[in-house]
Formats: structure tokens, C-alpha cells, sequence
């Protein structure tokens, strides 16, 4: 079984290599940022709750965002194994996640922790764009549309996401160093941390992953 969190900054490439992780290991992957986009695309009231926050770059509060992923935990497809990407983001969380594991006898496997310089993160997040009819994902440098602002697969409209603007970026990021930094000494102390160098290619960073997870 294989029980693994995904940490490190917006744009260390955590959504890159947990696509790839699915396919090699089978596990689900709980991304809590879709969780909420699915909310306020569809207007439910967690979803407005959610947008308040997520517009400014700031974090959904704790309860809330605990509360969805211990319910996500319980559903079937977790028995063998899940991968958590964005979450725990406080050490609040992430108390409350062991907390959980250790009452339903689950520990974690490994705390990836994806490391990058801001400087790369920047144009990496803002250069982002995203198909609104189907979430295919493109960047404007590294993988633009083959015509500008139209989906290769569906045709529908492709656009920046308001927290992929730089300025909202910037205050991501902030956020990020200030409460979700000291995730990394909290796992290192039980010795769950790996520090995976997330600024070269994704392949570089998925053969350090599988190295350290095993084939």
C-alpha cells in the first residue's frame, strides 16, 4: 500500500507527476484545488465559500478543507493506497491527518517534497492556461494550443484561471513559505520526508520519485 503526500510550492509540478503516479501505481489522486474548482464551477455553497479565498491566493480555511479529505479517504477506491496533493498545507492539517491515519491503522509511505526557486515558479503558473470545456492544461511557452485560446481536443475556450495570474501568484507563494513551509521539518522529524528536485524536467523528478518508491 502505498499512502504518499505531494508538497512543494504552486508550479513545482506536483499535478505533472501525480498524472504519471496514477498510471504507475494505481492509486487515486485527492487534488483538493479540484475538489473546490468543481464547487465554484458549479455554484454549490462550498464552492462560493471556497472562491473567496482561492480569488485572493489565499488558503480555504482548515476545517473545511479537513473535513472534505477525511470523507474523500473513506471512499472505496483509497483501500490500496491514495496520493494527497495539496493537502495538508498547515501544520494544523497535517496533525489532523495523522490523527486520522493513525485512527483507521494507516501511516504515510513518503512526503514527496517538490523543490524549485520562486524564479522558475513565476512564469511557470502565470503562463499557464486552461481549457474551460474539458481542464486540458497548456502553458504559453512550453505547451501552447495549436491556435491561440482554442483546445487542441475539444475546441472550447482556453483561458488564465484568476489564481494563475502573477499577481495572485505572487501572494500564493507568500502564503505558501510563511504556512506551509514548516511542513517540511514536521515530516523530517519522523523521517516521512524526500526532497525531490522539481526544477529541471518532469522526467528528472519522476525518476527520483519511483527511486524512492520503488518500481
Amino acid at each position: 500500500m502505498l499512502n504518499i503526500v505531494l508538497l512543494g510550492p504552486p508550479g513545482a509540478g506536483k499535478g505533472t507527476q501525480a498524472t504519471l503516479l496514477i498510471e504507475k501505481y494505481g492509486i487515486p489522486h485527492i487534488a483538493t484545488g479540484d475538489i473546490f474548482r468543481a464547487n465554484v464551477k458549479e455554484g454549490t455553497p462550498l464552492g462560493k465559500k471556497a472562491s473567496e479565498y482561492m480569488d485572493k491566493g489565499l488558503l480555504v480555511p482548515d476545517d473545511l478543507v479537513c473535513d472534505l479529505v477525511e470523507d474523500r479517504l473513506t471512499w472505496e477506491d483509497c483501500k490500496n493506497g491514495f496520493m494527497l496533493d495539496g493537502f495538508p498545507r498547515t501544520l494544523y492539517q497535517a496533525e489532523r491527518l495523522d490523527a486520522f491515519l493513525d485512527r483507521n491503522g494507516l501511516t504515510l509511505t513518503a512526503v514527496l517534497d517538490m523543490q524549485a526557486p520562486t524564479e522558475l515558479l513565476i512564469p511557470r503558473i502565470s503562463g499557464r492556461r486552461v481549457c474551460k470545456n474539458c481542464g486540458k492544461v497548456y502553458h504559453v511557452t512550453n505547451m501552447p494550443p495549436k491556435t491561440e485560446g482554442i483546445c487542441d481536443v475539444c475546441g472550447g475556450e482556453v483561458y488564465q484561471r484568476k489564481d494563475d495570474a502573477e499577481e495572485t501568484v505572487l501572494a500564493r507563494l507568500a502564503v505558501y513559505e510563511e504556512q506551509t513551509k514548516p511542513l517540511e521539518e514536521f515530516y523530517r522529524k519522523t523521517d516521512r520526508l524526500y526532497a525531490i528536485d522539481a526544477s529541471e524536467t518532469p522526467a528528472a523528478a519522476y525518476a527520483q520519485i519511483t527511486a524512492i518508491l520503488g518500481e
